[in-house]
């Protein structure tokens, strides 16, 4: 029965539509990153208010016309790609024999299914009226108030600073290229290289000062600087120079917008 079960997940996974709706799903990522790069610019430049997070980019979506609709497509997509990384992450290997090797993959596909799963919770949010803010503020402060709480908000804010270093090391050695089937020509595989280079250190950047972030909120037991990406963001442009760092940091995250819309193509689905 369980393994009735587990067959029919797998197909589920790797039909058709389920696999048309992933690269629906990596640009929808894509579109996400470039209104976060769009919305970071303008409080660089002092013009907006916005959130620089995925909850400010839906919330952009959904105020033009047919923004809620766009907002559903971008769920449909969003729980393709969750549906396909989880049966990576249980079922596939991608022909790596190393054991090591395999559970390294199966737990970057698991968190890669994860990820899109919690956006299409934030888009659902946002599209139902209700939004996501304050959510990591929320879980912060829950976890501080109990027992080893600051221990363990501190472990996660290293955790996110140890991923943040793996992420820019990956993205320097071109990680990336091992999933995609790109075009013969050589100046789109240039073109994606270097938007996927530049675009996964912009990204790693953002993480890792997320995790800073979380760190200090343990240290100082305070769970309004655990709230994700916005806060991050704006922390960096309240620094001194922190504008300019801020307008480079969201040129690297449209690159890495426009670098989901090029693995949305030759993506290995």
């Amino acid at each position: 029965m369980t393994a009735d079960a587990a067959g029919t997940a797998r197909q589920v996974a790797k039909s058709r539509p389920v696999k048309a709706g992933a690269r629906i799903g990596l640009l929808a990522y894509g579109i996400t990153y470039l209104l976060i790069a769009w919305l970071a610019l303008q409080v660089a430049f002092g013009s907006s208010g916005q959130r620089t997070d995925q909850n400010g980019a839906f919330q952009t979506i959904a105020s033009e016309p047919f923004g809620q609709l766009l907002l559903w497509v971008l769920v449909v997509g969003f729980v393709a790609v969750a549906l396909w990384r989880l049966e990576q992450a249980i079922f596939a290997t991608g022909g790596v024999q190393d054991q090591s090797e395999q559970i390294k993959k199966r737990v970057e596909n698991g968190a890669r299914a994860v990820v899109f799963a919690v956006l299409a919770i934030i888009a659902v949010r946002t599209a139902l009226g209700s939004g996501g803010q304050g959510t990591g503020q929320e879980a912060a402060a829950g976890t501080l108030g109990r027992p080893g709480g600051q221990f363990l908000v501190g472990a996660v804010g290293l955790v996110l600073v140890v991923i943040a270093a793996v992420k820019a090391k990956n993205g320097w050695d071109k990680k990336f290229l091992e999933e995609m089937n790109l075009p013969s020509d050589q100046k789109a595989r240039s073109a994606v290289e270097r938007l996927g280079q530049v675009g996964s250190i912009a990204k790693a950047v953002a993480i890792g000062l997320m995790g800073v972030l979380v760190v200090v909120a343990a240290v100082q037991f305070d769970p309004s600087k655990a709230n994700g990406l916005d806060p991050a963001l704006k922390t960096l442009a309240a620094q001194p120079f922190g504008m300019f760092l801020l307008a480079i940091v969201a040129v690297g995250l449209a690159a890495y917008g426009v670098f989901c819309f090029f693995d949305a193509k030759y993506h290995r689905v």
